[in-house]
């Protein structure tokens, strides 16, 4: 699509560590520089900087994942200065705590604003609710799928014109088993310890280790297992613990206390997730909160394996129970159990069945390319209004 002349993105997120939200704003911001536009980030920093400057993206460093009310207003003033200097086209905010410094900054400057509703948020008191409705008072709210849009207008007085969904894409170029070498599958087969002539059903449940994300329930329903004596299966935690050692010192206790040590591995963070999912037989999505979108459960889609997931929040649009994984009930180890048995039962040719057929929809529905060309369309839609 083509932008306007001089068009400068702003787009403000409180760091590049990893995350959905993350990527979007890698993929957003490379669509960008693509189409003849500047493309510039606010963010604290981390991991992924480097990606968005290799893209021609270009990184300006401020603590706006700050929640401290003083450091909010440090940063608006920051922003302001960088929109003007910038001549920045629209703003973007991914968050809530950055949204308030870039909304005040946008209209200090009268520049339009855009906020993209990443994730549901809950409210318990008027203050919360007045807290998270800030990424609702700009030009246009973006939903990351139906569910979370349902949510924004539930929750808020907004306007059903006001927000439009625009699903996360995934990179059908990087995740795609075309274009994974068989060394990468190797150098990872490697770097987790797993030797080249196990046979068991490898089972990948990727993500940071955090509570929601739903290991516990797993390490209970592969204990039902191997209770059952089922032990054909190696699964395979990859993830940051970005701190929070004592989660997962209560993993690896929990690991141990279930006699699960030989089967389920916590394997670190990984840079190369197309190949870990091809490494593996089928991906798990067991979070314990609803996710908006769940990026985890569309990326080993797009790799042609089958997902089990939490039947609730935006996993609900993008696994087709029976087609193309499960959908099974969230903190439920029996039904886990249930569902990793049916699994590993299918065989090989059956699960790479259901794989096709989740690759095929993937690449109908959640492209990065559509999820990009639709965010340009939706910064046109603010410019016009505008003007």
């Amino acid at each position: 699509m083509p932008l306007p002349p001089d068009f400068t993105l702003l787009q403000v997120v409180p760091e590049l560590e990893t995350g959905g939200a993350e990527q979007t704003t890698i993929d957003v911001a490379q669509a960008v520089v693509k189409a003849g536009g500047r493309a510039l980030v606010a963010t604290r920093g981390g991991r992924m900087a480097t990606r968005l400057e290799a893209d021609g993206g270009r990184l300006t460093q401020m603590p706006v994942q700050s929640k401290n009310p003083l450091v909010i207003l440090g940063n608006a003033a920051r922003l302001v200065d960088l929109i003007r200097t910038e001549k920045v086209s629209v703003v973007h905010a991914r968050s809530r705590a950055p949204a308030f410094s870039a909304l005040w900054a946008a209209k200090a400057t009268h520049t339009p604003f855009v906020a993209t509703y990443h994730g549901v948020y809950k409210a318990g008191s008027p203050l919360k609710r007045w807290y998270n409705a800030v990424m609702t008072r700009g030009d246009l709210v973006i939903a990351n799928s139906d569910y979370t849009r349902d949510h924004v207008l539930a929750e808020h007085r907004v306007a059903a014109d006001h927000i439009v969904t625009i699903p996360r894409g995934v990179d059908l170029d990087r995740f795609s088993p075309a274009f994974v070498t068989s060394d990468r599958v190797a150098a990872l087969r490697r770097a987790w310890g797993i030797d080249e002539a196990d046979g068991r059903t490898k089972i990948l449940l990727a993500g940071r280790l955090t509570r929601i994300k739903g290991h516990l329930t797993i390490i209970e329903a592969a204990a039902k297992l191997k209770a059952q004596g089922v032990g054909d299966f190696l699964i395979l935690f990859a993830g940051d613990d970005q701190g929070r050692t004592g989660y997962r010192e209560e993993l690896e206790a929990a690991i141990a206390g279930a006699g699960l040590s030989d089967q389920v591995r916590l394997v670190g963070h990984c840079d190369d997730m197309p190949a870990a999912y091809l490494l593996s037989d089928l991906a798990l999505l067991p979070t314990t909160k609803p996710e908006s979108f769940g990026r985890a459960a569309v990326e080993p889609q797009a790799m042609g394996r089958p997902v089990i997931a939490s039947a609730h929040g935006g996993t609900v649009e993008t696994v087709v129970d029976g087609v193309t994984g499960w959908l099974v009930p969230p903190g439920d180890a029996d039904a886990w159990a249930g569902a990793m048995a049916r699994a590993i039962e299918i065989g090989h040719g059956k699960r790479l069945e259901m794989g096709e057929k989740g690759q095929a929809r993937v690449r109908q529905l959640y492209s990065v390319d559509a999820m990009c060309e639709a965010t340009l369309a939706a910064y046109e839609r603010v410019l016009e209004a505008r003007a």
